[in-house]
């Protein structure tokens, strides 16, 4: 266990600053084009996989009751993304469309590893963000969410997978023998339905209708026709498409990662619609110390899940007895997920073993399979 007085040291801190470190990359593939604007996509998926396999693995965990005064330069790396983001995003979608030396094929590369940067960092730092009860950092998660046209997973995140994971109702929870390609279109369609009918029942339990001005959707949906119309502003249709392009990639990167976190685990229908409360056991934990160091802990997944308001610095991770373990980090299963054949040769046998091991008394998992239990209540 590392006390609190340890944790809060500015050199335990700054390994999770490493995400700055991309936005250089951006920029040199702005400037010279060519094979420079491959450097964000190669870097974050292929060299944090070779340093994952050198640097090993971080099991220490941190005074769980460290207080908020001994987080400060944790927290600051999330509190400055926003802008940060912001001024890479439309000083790129300014500068491509006017840059002789960058054709087509570059300007669509470029804002490729973009994408890459907004849905792996920018994503990420805005589930961090959106757990906090401050209100600065709520807002700051908006602003990146709004900047990849995805403001509603939100909503989602907090009232619908965090509540209902493991069960039929969440939409995010991969189901055993789902193929990401399969995933993917299901959940951009099942995941705006289900973080609108939240927050309208939300509103309806108070007696206010969907439209009510306490409504989020109604700021997802300002914040969001702001950045299209700044993007407009700035350089046209083009200037819009380039935006739009790369919340593709940043969408399509946050529900990689989702398909990864909690693929064929399920909680255990109690009957009559109850299921048992979350456990570690129901989320995939990693312990790759460099993709943590990016990734700002996501990959201890475990515990954010068992401890939501647990802030990213103070996760734990889990042995084998108490959560199940990925093979590799993010980066190499989420590379392993868009091939199903090879992902279902590496986690099919893993799901089954985790189910043999937590849950032996249950002997038909075809409803589990299909998501065919009752719904929760």
């Amino acid at each position: 266990m590392i006390g609190s007085n340890e944790v809060a040291k500015l050199s335990r801190a700054l390994p999770f600053w490493m995400s700055l470190g991309l936005v250089p990359l951006a920029l040199i593939g702005a400037a010279y084009g060519g094979w420079t604007v491959l450097l964000l996509p190669v870097c974050t998926w292929y060299l944090f996989s070779i340093v994952d396999a050198l640097a090993g693995l971080n099991k220490e965990n941190a005074d769980p009751q460290t207080g908020e005064a001994q987080l400060f330069w944790y927290r600051l790396v999330t509190l400055i993304w926003a802008p940060v983001q912001f001024l890479l995003l439309f000083g790129l979608i300014w500068y491509v469309p006017r840059a002789a030396h960058l054709g087509g094929w570059e300007s669509v590369g470029l804002f490729f590893g973009v994408g890459v940067i907004t849905g792996t960092i920018g994503i990420n730092y805005s589930h961090e963000l959106m757990h906090q009860r401050n209100r600065v950092e709520r807002w700051l998660a908006d602003l990146l969410l709004a900047m990849v046209f995805y403001s509603h997973f939100r909503s989602e995140h907090l009232l619908v997978h965090h509540r209902y994971v493991g069960t039929p109702r969440d939409p995010v929870t991969a189901r055993y023998n789902e193929g990401f390609h399969r995933f993917f279109p299901r959940v951009l369609r099942q995941c705006w339905s289900s973080a609108f009918h939240a927050e309208a029942a939300m509103l309806a339990r108070k007696g206010r209708p969907w439209w009510d001005r306490k409504n989020p959707f109604w700021r997802y949906w300002a914040l969001q026709s702001g950045f299209a119309a700044l993007a407009l502003i700035l350089s046209g249709w083009e200037g819009l498409a380039l935006l739009v392009f790369q919340a593709l990639v940043a969408v399509w990167q946050l529900e990689l990662v989702n398909y990864v976190e909690h693929y064929g685990l399920t909680r255990k229908h109690l009957g009559g619609g109850k299921y048992e409360h979350v456990l570690p056991r129901h989320s995939w934990n990693a312990c790759q110390k460099a993709t943590n160091w990016l990734l700002i802990n996501l990959q201890r997944h475990s515990d954010h899940h068992y401890k939501p308001d647990r802030r990213f610095p103070l996760l734990q991770t889990y042995d084998e007895d108490e959560a199940p373990q990925l093979p590799f980090g993010y980066p190499v299963m989420t590379m392993a997920a868009m091939v199903p054949p090879v992902w279902r040769r590496v986690m099919n046998p893993r799901v089954r073993a985790w189910r043999k091991r937590y849950y032996p008394e249950i002997t038909e998992w075809r409803p589990y399979n299909k998501a065919a239990n009752p719904l929760p209540r």
